[in-house]
């Protein structure tokens, strides 16, 4: 997809994970948004940011079925580029995400944003459902080049508790996780 196909009209992107706590680029605007047929869960092999290849970590992505809570943010089309070449180099580095154009409902209405999907394809990066124990030690375990996987998780969780997001799972993954990583 080029750069004029994905800049056409007002432009949302939508944040689950560490874009909330740590977009890293402009914005117009920042609202509380529900995504539906798609929930947030801790699916993705992180291999860089958040783990090695050789001891991957484990990060959300967003996986078919329900509904997922987080924020919408417009960008500035003076922005919009940049934004979204800076997106694409984050989220599709490793090709565990694919990007999609999703609708999103806002506390006044609807509009269409980009959001980061859990890519299925990608055996490697796609880690699917896990029990929770394995998910804590994968966790536990995982630390790259921008801090570990018990951190990502923390913050992600502390965000969406400031939301009002309740991810009781999630929280007890956490503390499993800790546990297992002695913190």
């Amino acid at each position: 997809m080029g750069p004029a196909e994905k800049t056409r009209g007002d432009i949302w992107v939508f944040a689950y994970g560490s874009l909330m706590w740590r977009p890293n680029f402009p914005y117009l605007d920042c609202q509380a948004a529900l995504l539906y047929g798609y929930h947030r869960a801790l699916c993705i092999h992180s291999t860089r940011y958040r783990g090695t290849p050789d001891c991957t970590g484990l990060v959300v992505g967003l996986d078919h079925g329900g509904s997922c809570r987080g924020r919408a943010y417009k960008i500035d089309p003076a922005d919009a580029g940049s934004t979204l070449d800076y997106l694409w180099r984050r989220e599709l580095d490793t090709d565990s995400y694919v990007a999609k154009r999703l609708t999103l409902s806002l506390p006044k209405g609807r509009v269409t944003a980009w959001a980061f999907v859990a890519n299925h394809a990608n055996e490697a990066q796609y880690a699917g459902k896990l029990a929770p124990d394995e998910a804590a030690r994968r966790v536990a375990r995982g630390h790259g080049f921008e801090g570990s996987a018990v951190e990502y998780l923390a913050n992600t969780l502390e965000h969406l508790d400031e939301m009002g997001i309740k991810e009781g799972p999630l929280h007890e993954i956490l503390e499993m996780a800790r546990e297992k990583a002695g913190r």
